[in-house]
């Protein structure tokens, strides 16, 4: 039973990371696909916030930029939308230029195209999942070993 741990809680480890990889890959072609292929509307900042989070003890805190935008659609459809992570530029009652797919107008991002940000970004959340995900294999292969190795390692 006690052993069954060493196996459970890498393996849910895992299979979160294995989560989080496609939906990193998932948003990165979403607004990819979105740059490319989007039409381009203009869009008011209704608001702009920020959120913070961490800070306690003595850990570092983090604080994300968010704008609310809205835009008219070419078929004259109202869409309203927030971003994460704009520019700290952006204020409230500012126009910014914002791309969105005809089929999914509140997908919209007032990002400006950068496909080699974009690329390095998702590729070093892939790198640092890789990595967790190896040293969650590792380990079992390592408690599995020491399970295993008969009056071996452990008692």
């Amino acid at each position: 039973m006690f052993e069954s741990l060493f196996y459970a809680v890498p393996a849910l480890m895992l299979a979160g990371c294995a989560y989080a990889a496609y939906l990193l890959v998932r948003r990165a072609r979403r607004i990819s696909r979105t740059w490319r292929h989007g039409l381009t509307a203009e869009a008011r900042c209704l608001r702009m916030f920020t959120t913070t989070s961490g800070g306690g003890g003595d850990t570092s805190v983090h604080t994300t930029v968010h704008h609310v935008y809205e835009f008219t659609t070419r078929e004259g459809r109202t869409v309203r939308f927030e971003e994460e992570n704009g520019p700290a530029t952006v204020l409230e009652g500012d126009f910014v230029t914002v791309r969105y797919l005809p089929e999914l107008p509140q997908r919209a991002t007032a990002l400006p195209p950068a496909r080699g940000r974009l690329a390095a970004g998702t590729g070093a959340g892939l790198v640092l999942l890789g990595t967790v995900g190896t040293f969650c294999i590792g380990f079992m292969a390592v408690a599995h070993m020491m399970f295993s190795e008969p009056g071996g390692m452990m008692p």
